[in-house]
């Protein structure tokens, strides 16, 4: 009993004590009758059984504290995050998923061990250690696939609840592809720039001096150098934005996209576009695509830069006189997966390329004729940039060529999942 508590109850026992002593007097001297003496007193020793059973401060020991349950993560709320988040149980089995980490991943069903959808040794090395007492762990990982992307992956523990079999571990996985291809591609633009941009500048300048001293005053060599001059800037000009092209296709390559395209029309316009070049070599652009043939997903303009170039380089490098073939056509099952695909072809009739050569072609830089590219313009940008934008597009790229027939460049992209009604 607290010390304060204890004074009140005695100072209380020590007044009820004087007060029947004098109860007890008055009832001598007759003042007060017996009955009422004993009234007072029940009436009194009342009293101080109520201060010291009620009038008194109680202790109060408080409660143990209860556990307070887990509040799992709502469905809900895990589908509104923009970033991967997978839940995984103390054995290491996928319990709950958001929609990025279903299209990232591609977990269709909840229960199965996490090796089974992201087979990566860090991923798994990262889980380990949170099972041996780290609070959470951060690595770079890259995952494979038709373009490589990288992540930096965040994984933590979460508090222990009563369900055994309930979420403790959770993984997040913040996409850093973009910035990396950013970074990598600026490094890139720069190597190459300096590179190939070095002749062309080096050839204007001496130009330059030669029609400031020598040739000063003599107007033919004036004009052959500056006919010699504008076609260096214009190649330079080609060059810069070609690599400006490919930098812009790089950087986007990791992120599909989801329009629907008709090739019919993009094929179309290539042709249109392409006519009257092809016309000066006395070429023809032949365009064989049937009037049912599916939608693709992918960007228009991009893919009219893919046809755009295969077509361009067909007029450029095939014999004079000859057609240039593009046949569309349904394929059932692309290479490698069980969904349907367009596949456009683009056959000339020229020189044909060296089997040494097929393997580099899509290199940027490469040429296998290095002579010919420069001299009828080509800036060895046009195949990197279409393996790029086939990539991007989750399609292929594939070339046959034979030595004096002609070669063949097909890609096959895949088609839209609802088919459509035949074009009019």
């Amino acid at each position: 009993m607290p010390r304060l508590a204890q004074g009140v109850l005695r100072g209380a026992a020590i007044a009820i004590a004087l007060a029947l002593l004098l109860l007890a007097g008055l009832t001598v001297e007759h003042v007060l009758d017996f009955g009422e003496a004993a009234a007072i007193a029940v009436v009194l020793t009342g009293g101080l059984g109520w201060i010291a059973g009620y009038g008194t401060p109680k202790r109060h020991v408080a409660a143990p504290a209860e556990e307070k349950p887990v509040v799992l993560l709502p469905q809900e709320f895990l589908e509104r995050l923009p970033d991967p988040v997978v839940l995984l149980n103390r054995s290491r089995e996928i319990v709950a998923v958001n929609a990025p980490a279903r299209e990232l991943l591609g977990i269709g069903v909840l229960g199965g061990d996490l090796a089974l959808s992201l087979r990566h040794p860090d991923v798994l090395a990262a889980v380990e250690a949170l099972g041996l007492g780290l609070s959470s762990v951060t690595e770079e990982i890259t995952l494979p696939g038709p373009v490589p992307r990288t992540f930096t992956l965040h994984a933590g523990d979460l508090p222990a609840s009563a369900d055994p079999d309930g979420p403790r571990v959770v993984l997040v996985l913040r996409d850093e592809t973009r910035a990396k291809r950013a970074e990598q591609s600026r490094a890139d633009f720069v190597a190459n720039a300096s590179h190939e941009l070095r002749s062309p500048l080096s050839a204007l300048i001496g130009f330059i001096e030669t029609l400031r001293g020598p040739a000063s005053d003599d107007a033919l060599a004036r004009d052959r150098f500056l006919g010699v001059m504008q076609a260096e800037a214009q190649r330079m000009a080609r060059l810069v934005e070609d690599l400006m092209s490919l930098s812009r296709v790089e950087i986007n390559e990791h992120v599909p996209p989801r329009h629907r395209v008709h090739l019919a029309d993009v094929l179309a316009a290539v042709a249109e576009t392409l006519a009257v070049r092809a016309e000066k070599r006395d070429m023809s652009i032949v365009v064989d695509c049937p009037d049912d043939l599916p939608p693709v997903l992918g960007e228009n303009d991009q893919l009219t830069q893919v046809f755009h170039n295969l077509v361009a380089n067909a007029v450029k490098y095939a014999r004079a006189g000859t057609p240039i073939r593009v046949t569309a056509g349904l394929i059932d099952r692309m290479p490698g997966t069980q969904s349907r695909g367009v596949s456009v072809a683009v056959v000339d009739e020229g020189e044909g390329i060296d089997p040494i050569h097929l393997p580099r072609l899509t290199e940027r830089f490469y040429r296998a004729d290095e002579g010919r590219s420069r001299r009828l313009g080509g800036t060895g940008l046009g195949l990197a940039i279409v393996k790029h934008i086939v990539n991007r597009h989750r399609g292929r790229l594939s070339v046959e060529s034979q030595v004096g027939t002609g070669s063949t460049f097909t890609v096959i992209l895949p088609a839209a999942d609802r088919p459509t009604t035949p074009r009019t």
